[in-house]
């Protein structure tokens, strides 16, 4: 049996120092383990338990680990995550596929296909979102392997009616508006996590697959999983987002992020995988 996990990546599994929610004393707090390092400066995080355990996760070759996130393909690679590297990344929100570090040509050639014929023009979206924004509140205004748009804001100054507005306008041209942290993302509907997963699993051929996410634009992802789990924090928390095959946990912050890896090796173990 081949167990695929696909977890995304920053605040499931890694964590800036923003996002590490460390509410207990000083001296109980978990050694960390940095994890990403940018403009030579320290960036993201795992505990060192984490760490520890993810690697002997993905030391399993029944195991199949594909880190998944809404990042680009180089903020992906900034990443050097312990234990064997992945074969599999799922980047751009589903719209890269990396095999070996390499872009899959045939898997974006696909995905372009599929946004042309179903949603409107990234150039349209984005002139509306710098149309709209106000330069009180904005940033910065990014495009990302021109798939999609993201707006880096002030987060408490920007209008809770602006972002309902923008979603409505977005919701009539099949795009889908996501709030994390302090970047606004309009995301083609059909560009998904769960694609992406479901290729990489025909693949290699995974039979079983886990995942793991915090905000709305995973939630395709963990209800596409046999298997799945959310933080205590995040978009999907805050709506008191949960289905059947997915786990609300209760912790939040980098200590969510072990639980998260804890629970991956306790459902291969439980399939059987590990060891075997």
């Amino acid at each position: 049996m081949t167990v695929l996990i696909a977890s995304d990546l920053d605040r499931t599994l890694i964590y800036s120092s923003a996002a590490l929610a460390l509410t207990m004393p000083d001296p109980e707090a978990p050694r960390l383990l940095c994890v990403e390092v940018h403009e030579s400066k320290p960036l993201s995080y795992m505990t060192e338990t984490a760490a520890g355990l993810l690697a002997e996760l993905t030391a399993d070759p029944s195991v199949v680990f594909v880190p998944t996130t809404t990042r680009t393909r180089k903020q992906y690679q900034r990443i050097r995550f312990p234990g064997r590297p992945a074969r599999y990344a799922i980047c751009a929100n589903g719209g890269q596929l990396l095999v070996d570090g390499v872009p899959d040509r045939d898997w974006r050639r696909q995905v372009a296909a599929r946004l042309a014929e179903e949603c409107a023009p990234l150039e349209e979206v984005h002139a509306h979102l710098l149309a709209t924004a106000d330069p009180a509140w904005l940033r910065k205004a990014r495009l990302a392997e021109d798939l999609f748009a993201y707006l880096v804001v002030e987060r408490d100054l920007v209008p809770e009616e602006w972002l309902k507005t923008l979603t409505r306008w977005s919701e009539t041209r099949g795009w889908t508006v996501s709030l994390q942290g302090r970047k606004i993302y309009a995301v083609p509907r059909p560009l998904t996590k769960s694609a992406a997963m479901y290729e990489v699993a025909r693949r290699t051929g995974a039979t079983i697959t886990l995942a793991a996410g915090d905000s709305l634009l995973d939630a395709d992802l963990l209800l596409a999983a046999d298997v799945a789990w959310r933080p205590g924090h995040g978009e999907l928390a805050e709506a008191g987002w949960t289905a059947p095959t997915v786990t609300a946990l209760p912790t939040a912050g980098v200590l969510a992020g072990e639980e998260i890896v804890r629970a991956f090796a306790g459902e291969a173990a439980r399939l059987g995988t590990l060891g075997a």
